[in-house]
């Protein structure tokens, strides 16, 4: 049983009736059907204060034992773009060169992507996601966080749906590996690059690739 002690009565739960309830989910999902990954950015700014209140909301995300294993360093500095971007390439000319798999390749080949990544600079933001496998107490003695990748998944998920949903695109970029962002960024060792997640508008003549998404019986089952 809990501690009483520790705990307290839930006061923000909010109940809605069972029409609201399908008429919100309804919402959401037509909202995210329309989410798309983009690789052509526009360079229009974007406020600080809406990457802040995203954050705010991945920062809401459930997490092992809720020790909250996840750093975002939000990046808007044109300079520091620009090497994250040139250390980026060259991790991505090395594995479209020589360390991917021709399987791999051939799974990429319909989107189009190769070493080049301009949108790291062109973006207004690039938003680093770390995880955290342990953190410092008391400066020195180091605890251990319990799921941290599954925990900063969660919370890398919430940050892209708050993303669309305040009307911005994103796409998220993983470069293999990724060690070059803690010496850039001047995060310590032991944080884990996650992924890179671009942040701003779509380019006026953005384009997607023709894919589809899985029906709800492919991905679900109900028992």
């Amino acid at each position: 049983m809990p501690n009483p002690s520790n705990h307290q009565a839930l006061e923000t739960y909010q109940a809605p009736n069972h029409g609201d309830l399908l008429a919100r989910s309804t919402e959401l999902l037509q909202q995210s059907r329309r989410r798309r990954s983009i690789r052509k950015f526009s360079d229009r700014s974007v406020p600080r204060e809406v990457v802040q209140n995203c954050l705010e909301i991945a920062g809401t995300a459930p997490s092992g034992a809720n020790q909250q294993p996840w750093y975002f360093a939000a990046i808007q500095d044109p300079e520091t773009k620009s090497a994250i971007r040139t250390a980026a390439e060259a991790e991505e000319q090395t594995f479209y060169e020589s360390r991917a798999p021709q399987d791999w390749l051939d799974a990429l080949a319909p989107l189009g992507t190769n070493a080049e990544k301009p949108f790291l600079e062109v973006a207004p933001w690039l938003i680093v996601v770390f995880s955290q496998p342990w953190s410092q107490v008391d400066g020195h003695e180091q605890q251990k966080h319990y799921y941290a990748r599954e925990s900063v998944g969660i919370a890398t998920g919430l940050l892209i749906q708050a993303i669309h949903h305040a009307g911005l695109a994103s796409l998220t970029h993983t470069p293999s590996p990724m060690g070059f962002l803690n010496t850039l960024l001047d995060r310590p060792s032991h944080e884990k690059p996650f992924l890179i997640l671009v942040v701003g508008y779509p380019a006026d003549d953005a384009t997607v690739p023709k894919i589809t998404k899985k029906s709800l019986c492919e991905i679900a089952s109900f028992h």
